[in-house]
């Protein structure tokens, strides 16, 4: 039997996580009608299963949007074409050990203008969704989909069909 909890669980009386929380952070808000619905509809598919979405103001400059990401605590991966790539099952395992970890981990889809140079970011790993180069509100899309895919999998459901 193989048991998936799907919560964060905090002691009352400590301040220590048993499990991480996972956020998809956005620089904007999608401005696309089509690509805001489907950001949406999967984010509310994914709540109560660990998964939060923030969008950040699209006034911020890249730099300012990096320093807020890098001011997190937890683990930083940023969505870049020049990250390692994995299907779906790997995707979907790789989800659940953080989920299972006690770190929190930030999943960042970058300006629409690319991430900026800054040494800061040179050892933090990088997710690319495909060898293709899409619009950044399409990457949070199919981000956050592969997401709620990943948790679909996790239950067993027919959503995933291979």
């Amino acid at each position: 039997m193989v048991l998936f909890i799907l919560q964060r669980f905090e002691s009352p009386t400590s301040s220590v996580s048993f499990m991480g929380r996972l956020t998809v952070h956005t620089h904007g808000a999608p401005k696309e009608k089509a690509m805001k619905r489907l950001i949406d509809m999967y984010g509310e598919r994914l709540q109560g299963r660990g998964v939060g979405l923030e969008h950040h103001p699209a006034k911020l400059s890249g730099a300012a949007y990096v320093a807020r990401l890098l001011a997190k605590k937890g683990t930083l991966v940023l969505l870049d074409e020049g990250g390692f790539q994995e299907g779906s099952v790997a995707f979907a395992q790789r989800f659940e050990a953080w989920q299972l970890s006690s770190d929190n981990v930030h999943l960042a889809v970058g300006p629409a203008e690319g991430w900026p140079d800054d040494v800061n970011l040179a050892a933090v790993l990088r997710l690319s969704l495909s060898e293709m180069t899409f619009p950044h509100e399409l990457a949070a899309v199919m981000l956050v989909e592969q997401l709620y895919r990943a948790t679909e999998l996790q239950r067993g459901s027919g959503y995933h069909k291979a």
